[in-house]
């Protein structure tokens, strides 16, 4: 397994379009095992491929407490919304920040296991709201577009401060 590069905010690379996986491979199986190791390392819950630069769709995640139940959703798709929830977000490529977000508060998706099965989720709340950011990042969507054009540009403008200094 490898650690791999979170590509931070404002970064273009995290507004890509993810592709379909064609089909669940070895090849597959190892990103998703990359993305957990890299998910681990920086004490995250869930990990989008184009966040670690890999245009497919492809999510990773682990809500248990002993960070010991890794799923692996591939080409996941939400089919059924139900009710909203406000929830505090943060994201790995927008280190420090956490703001309010709406989002469905129970949901049902569809997408092929790490052994390339097709399958039907039903989740709510942490579960409901992770699965729903993660998907957002796959459709180039992060959670500061949820948030007003000051908040966004004022998290930019600090994130890009600190990539200056860090460089």
């Amino acid at each position: 397994m490898a650690l791999l590069h979170v590509l931070k905010y404002p970064d273009p690379r995290l507004r890509e379009m993810a592709e379909p996986v064609a089909a669940v491979d070895d090849a597959i199986r190892q990103i998703a095992d990359d993305m957990l190791e890299t998910m681990y390392e920086d004490s995250g819950i869930g990990l989008a491929a184009t966040q670690v630069g890999i245009a497919k769709r492809i999510i990773v995640m682990d809500l248990s407490p002993e960070m010991n139940q890794p799923q692996v959703f591939i080409n996941p798709e939400i089919t059924q919304r139900k009710g909203t929830q406000l929830s505090q977000e943060g994201c790995l490529s927008v280190p420090g920040y956490y703001e309010e977000v709406e989002r469905a508060a129970k949901i049902t998706w569809q997408a092929l296991d790490a052994e390339g099965n097709q399958q039907t989720y039903d989740g709510e709340d942490l579960l409901a709201v992770c699965v729903q950011h993660e998907i957002d990042h796959l459709d180039g969507k992060l959670f500061v577009d949820y948030l007003s054009p000051l908040k966004r540009q004022r998290i930019r403008k600090k994130m890009e401060k600190t990539r200056k200094r860090n460089l």
